[in-house]
């Protein structure tokens, strides 16, 4: 069986324009949530683990995007918690609960934030656990995740939740069974996840711009740092929020 580049385009337009015109009500959704926490001087907190950390960085603190917007990662346990590096060499951490609620005790989260997390699968420890975590505080929960896999998976968290069973609003991120598109003799190749996360990521972002401009209000709205006037423009947004969100390397 041969694949190539085209085989995989073929297949991630097919899979955008799936996503893009299906899940209209729900991003629809979604971006009454995060206008509201907006509106209520509210931060969007963005969490993935793994190659779904590429959400949280489409969400918070790029060109085009929402200022009030923070990402959470499983390595501030080392960038804030004091925990040594070494612990994130550890391929289980991502599956261990403990560590959502060192994450979200470290954060600067306040009780009018609202949360996008985001997981192919939905059923590893900290996902699970911070989405339990994130609804037991009051938050809002956005989830982003692959209805086709989380289906045929079963919870690895003890309670045997999934973030599907724990988000107000489930978006379908359209990726097939094990993520990978092109299948070839016992192997697959051609992630579809960051793509089509992404595509749901700027897709909310656009609706709440329109929401907040229909209502009159000048969204606060990133531009390029490589844009002239686009750093001091980005620096006067960003100190509106001070101590609320984080923006590292």
């Amino acid at each position: 069986m041969t694949i190539t580049s085209a085989d995989y385009v073929e297949t991630i337009r097919a899979a955008i324009d799936r996503v893009g015109t299906t899940q209209g009500d729900l991003v629809a959704r979604a971006a009454d949530l995060f206008t509201a926490t907006l509106q209520a001087g509210g931060v969007i907190q963005a969490f993935g683990c793994g190659h779904s950390e590429a959400l949280a960085m489409e969400i918070a603190g790029r060109a085009g995007g929402l200022v009030p917007t923070n990402k959470i990662a499983l390595r501030d346990i080392v960038l804030y918690g004091g925990e040594p590096a070494s612990v994130l060499a550890d391929p289980q951490l991502e599956r261990t609960p403990r560590v959502a609620h060192r994450l979200y005790e470290l954060a600067p989260i306040k009780p009018d934030d609202a949360f996008v997390i985001a997981s192919n699968s939905g059923v590893n420890g900290a996902v699970v656990e911070m989405a339990q975590l994130v609804k037991q505080r009051g938050h809002a929960l956005v989830a982003i995740t692959s209805l086709e896999h989380s289906a045929r998976v079963e919870s690895r968290h003890e309670s045997g939740l999934k973030l599907t069973d724990l988000a107000d609003v489930v978006l379908d991120n359209g990726a097939p069974y094990g993520d990978a598109a092109l299948s070839y003799g016992d192997g697959a190749v051609g992630g579809v996840s960051s793509i089509t996360a992404a595509l749901l990521a700027q897709q909310i972002v656009t609706e709440v711009v329109a929401r907040l401009l229909a209502l009159g209000e000048t969204p606060p709205v990133y531009l390029s740092d490589n844009v002239p006037g686009g750093r001091e423009h980005n620096k006067q947004l960003e100190e509106r929020y001070a101590g609320r969100i984080r923006r590292t390397a």
